[in-house]
Order: C-alpha cells, then structure tokens, then sequence
C-alpha cells in the first residue's frame, strides 16, 4: 500500500497466560492479527549491524522481541518513527509500503517475525531511492 504512514504501525498487546509454570503467549490469524500467517522467521545472534533496510509491497507483519530488545525504525519517506521492542508479550504490526530499519539488537536478542506472505523477492525494495519514487516522494 502505496499510501501507509508510519502512524498506521502500532503496537499491539499479545494475549499471555501465566500460572506457577510460566507464561505462554498466543498468536491467532483473524483474531490477534489481520492476516493469515504464511511464513514466520527469526533474527539471533545479530553482530552490531543494522538489518532490514528495506520495504514491502504488498506483506504485512507482526515482529515480536522474543528475547532481548532492539529497535525498529519505521520510514513512510517523509517521517520517521522508533519502535523499541523489548517484551515478547508486545509485538509491532507493519503494514506493506514502509521502509524498515532494525538496529541497537542487545546481546542475546531474538526478533520473530509473523509475515502474511511466502518468500518473494518481487515484493521487496530494497533501494531507498527506488521506495521513495514508490511513495510519489521523489521522480
């Protein structure tokens, strides 16, 4: 979606149950996201490099900090916004046609990310020219 902003990202509250075991977190399609989850990945054991710098056309995700805590920074190619994640019971919903940016991963970290889409390497742009003439904010 060629027209989301960095306000339509939000944090979401992921369901958590606790007793004397623990705490188990729930993720549903249709009930806690608005899509249907076809792929999940996970970022560990992240060197002090930036990842993501890229953009979806048409995948939407949930990232969740299962352990640790990092930051993602959202881009609609006029504003910029931080998330910090650093509680796997949070997690951030992204719609398509935002520039991402993950940086500052704490040792041990592991970032999990629920996508709407398989692989395809179509769907990405990963020149930040190239995604600011997708947002009309550059010829």
């Amino acid at each position: 979606m060629k027209n989301s902003t960095v306000d339509d990202c939000k944090i979401i509250d992921i369901r958590r149950y606790s007793d004397s075991r623990g705490y188990l977190s729930v993720v549903e399609n249709g009930i806690d996201i608005p899509f249907d989850i076809k792929r999940i990945y996970y970022l560990y054991m992240v060197p002090e490099v930036a990842r993501g710098a890229h953009a979806h056309k048409q995948l939407q995700q949930l990232l969740i900090a299962t352990s640790g805590s990092m930051d993602v920074i959202m881009d609609d190619g006029q504003e910029k916004k931080t998330f910090h994640l650093d509680r796997p019971w949070k997690g951030l919903l992204i719609p398509p046609g935002l520039w991402r940016d993950l940086e500052n991963f704490s040792g041990g970290a592991v970032l999990m990310c629920l996508a709407s889409e398989k692989y395809d390497a179509e769907d990405y742009i990963r020149d930040y020219d190239e995604f600011l003439k997708y947002k009309g904010v550059k010829e």
